[in-house]
């Protein structure tokens, strides 16, 4: 990619763009060949959580970055949505979970602690429990901390790198329960989940749409070349985190990074169900770039 680098049409020197980046191994395929591609000095690239990279995108601080399905589909008229890359799961996640001291059915009115990194995750926990499960806890927000959390609550919900970690070595060892939300969703719909979407604030698309289509497919590669790798990738992250390479993955490859008409259909069902109260009509509409 050089447009960002280049000379601009009046002489003046474009900058690069703001991208945003989620820093959970989530999206390691995501970023991992952004590197080997040769694209990743082309991006001003900010690393932090779903919830804060999607307040910086709303607020213009950012230009392209991934953002939580919720704070999307609220903030529609700002923002265009980049095709064919999502984060997301066709059944189980792994990384975004409910565990529980208990059965699910025994939470109406119990204390659940919903973790504070992604609005998505927490809202479709909250609509599982609620319409599938039938019951009506007690919510309260803390840091994803399970053994805080389980402290002070009957159940809590996790995404992200805490998730892995709760699920996969405390839970079992504290003999808790852990629903995956993905797993629980698709049982419940037949539809994959998308918990973010990338997408590029439609102000900076009008001004610089070949910029956005870079980006685009410089994420593209970057995913398609990850995946293609995919056992060195889990062997290098294994290096760093607390998973090892068999592990990691058999996460990569659970984990779905496309948008198709499936996961365009799951979106659509996920804004019905919720929409009315949680910020945006129920047939909210959006542009994906063409």
């Amino acid at each position: 990619m050089t447009e960002a680098a280049d000379a601009s049409g009046d002489g003046h020197l474009r900058r690069r763009p703001r991208v945003g980046h989620i820093q959970f191994l989530n999206c390691l395929p995501l970023y991992w060949g952004l590197a080997r591609t040769g694209n990743l000095l082309d991006f001003e690239l900010t690393k932090d959580t779903p919830e804060k990279l999607s307040e910086q995108l709303v607020r213009g601080e950012l230009d392209i970055a991934p953002i939580t399905l919720v704070e999307f589909l609220r903030n529609t008229d700002d923002l265009v949505v980049l095709p064919d890359i999502a984060v997301g799961s066709d059944g189980p996640v792994m990384s975004c979970v409910i565990v529980s001291q208990v059965p699910l059915h025994q939470l109406d009115g119990a204390r659940v602690a919903l973790g504070s990194t992604s609005r998505t995750s927490v809202r479709l926990a909250q609509l599982l429990l609620e319409e599938r499960d039938g019951v009506r806890p007690s919510y309260f927000t803390c840091p994803p901390d399970l053994g805080v959390m389980m402290q002070e609550a009957e159940a809590a919900v996790l995404i992200g790198d805490a998730a892995l970690r709760a699920s996969l070595h405390d839970a079992p060892r504290l003999g808790l329960h852990v629903h995956d939300l993905g797993q629980m969703w698709k049982e419940w719909t037949g539809l994959p989940f998308v918990f973010a979407v990338w997408a590029a604030r439609r102000d900076f698309l009008v001004r610089e749409p070949g910029i956005v289509r870079e980006v685009h497919r410089a994420f593209l590669a970057s995913r398609d070349l990850s995946l293609e790798e995919v056992t060195k990738v889990a062997e290098q992250a294994s290096r760093w985190e607390a998973f090892d390479a068999d592990l990691l993955e058999r996460y990569f490859t659970t984990l779905d990074f496309s948008l198709g008409a499936g996961q365009l259909a799951g979106i659509k069902e996920f804004a019905r169900r919720v929409g009315a109260t949680t910020g945006f009509a129920p047939d909210v509409s959006f542009d994906l770039l063409a």
